[in-house]
């Protein structure tokens, strides 16, 4: 009996419980919806995830089918033509996720068909961790405990890359090799990002075996190249985060700790999400009273100044061009370029997780609406908003021989440089002042 395997944020043969089972009774059939709302998505992140599918369909010789339409369609035709009574699929927990399986779910029903989910994008699953009391944790440091103590099981088995059951072409496939073409004019100087699964591994495996050791000491330095550079392979489902605890776990060094905790980091936000669901849009705390923050075309002008890297700030400029031009920032320079926006030019962070959202390549829901609310002050154990990054002092500090800014802002130190648009230290003090403003409100 043929069942079919429902690919999601899960595009890999490795530690795929949803696949295997599929595969349990023999060759399943698979299939991957690409949906309308991909069209909102930038060209260069289109072009990364067909070129992971075509990968995938590469590695099961042919056996993944992309189908065009809203999920609820495209699986339950796919369903239909294998003639499957069971379709599997790993469970999602952001709010467009858990629609969208809802939505399956229904579909197939009335079809006499069912949806089995199994297995999540997460080491730990939303939920999982909670509070003596059954109440989710709110600081993360707890969270973190609790998320070890709780553990994890050791990655599946790799699926079986032969039993695949090919779908007829369709007129709703995608063109992928189409897809994944558009984005290199984008990238004429820089690599893409790894889109082979083969590839994701063996590169974390370089990663743990050589460089992480200096992970702890360099992660925030963006001039140098000591990040893992993960985030894309995990958005996208190239690896699993078990099969990096796995590896990770078996390293006796502080700095394989340290990694770790970003991948509890991670789980943190998305356990946030599921039980807050509002955090996507809402700050889940009042920081700045809504009239106080800044609006109209001279806060328009100032957007589109820090969008495009001219802010006379060589950090922050750096950060939004490398955004630009490749797709990714590193995490302490995204860090800085946030603050930026929110405590020196007063814009409410949802501007500038809307376009971390069109721009990034790794963009991971839960993680960049939380993280923009981290920086904010508005989230779940979020840094205090009193602390407002010094753009200057972080550059003198993670990038000591400017080799960094140098790289992404070859103006910088000629006449075709603006001068910064703000004056530091006095917008810190309105920011400052803002904040007064709103708890004197709330203590009213």
């Amino acid at each position: 009996m043929t069942q079919l395997w429902w690919a999601r944020r899960d595009l890999r043969l490795d530690d795929n419980p949803a696949l295997i089972s599929a595969q349990k009774d023999g060759p399943a059939a698979a299939v991957f919806a690409w949906t309308p709302a991909l069209h909102f998505w930038s060209g260069r992140r289109r072009a990364h995830l067909a070129r992971a599918l075509w990968s995938l369909r590469d590695d099961t010789g042919g056996g993944l089918a992309v189908r065009r339409g809203e999920p609820a369609d495209a699986v339950l035709a796919a369903a239909r033509q294998a003639d499957a009574p069971v379709v599997w699929a790993a469970q999602e927990y952001t709010p467009s996720g858990v629609r969208e399986q809802e939505a399956v779910a229904a579909a197939l029903g009335a079809d006499g068909r069912e949806l089995r989910m199994i297995g999540s994008p997460y080491a730990v699953a939303p939920g999982r961790v909670t509070k003596g009391d059954g109440t989710p944790y709110r600081v993360f440091t707890p969270y973190r405990g609790a998320w070890r103590e709780h553990g994890w099981r050791s990655p599946a088995a790799p699926a079986d890359a032969d039993a695949f059951a090919r779908l007829p072409a369709d007129s709703a496939d995608a063109d992928l090799d189409q897809i994944a073409a558009h984005a290199d004019a984008e990238d004429p100087l820089e690599r893409t990002h790894e889109f082979r699964e083969r590839r994701v591994r063996e590169d974390l495996e370089e990663f743990v075996d050589d460089r992480i050791e200096h992970y702890g000491e360099e992660r925030d330095r963006p001039d140098l190249d000591s990040t893992s550079h993960l985030s894309t392979a995990l958005a996208f489902g190239l690896v699993h985060p078990r099969t990096v605890l796995a590896l990770t776990g078996a390293v006796d060094h502080s700095a394989a700790r340290a990694f770790e905790s970003e991948i509890a980091w991670r789980e943190f936000h998305a356990d946030t999400l599921w039980h807050e669901p509002q955090a996507r849009r809402e700050s889940l705390s009042t920081v700045v009273l809504e009239d106080d923050w800044a609006t109209g075309a001279e806060a328009d002008a100032a957007f589109i100044a820090w969008r495009d890297g001219r802010t006379g700030f060589p950090l922050v400029d750096a950060g939004m061009r490398q955004l630009a031009s490749t797709g990714w920032m590193h995490n302490r320079v995204r860090m800085v370029v946030a603050s930026f926006l929110v405590k020196d030019l007063h814009l409410p962070w949802q501007r500038g997780a809307d376009h971390f959202r069109r721009a990034l390549v790794d963009y991971d829901h839960s993680q960049n609406q939380l993280n923009w609310q981290w920086v904010a002050g508005t989230g779940r154990d979020a840094s205090p908003y009193f602390r407002v990054f010094n753009p200057q002092t972080q550059a003198d500090k993670f990038d000591p021989h400017r080799r960094y800014v140098e790289r992404w802002v070859p103006d910088l130190d000629t006449p075709a440089y603006p001068g910064p648009m703000v004056d530091h230290k006095a917008e810190r003090e309105r920011a400052l002042e803002l904040n007064r403003r709103a708890k004197a409100r709330a203590q009213r």
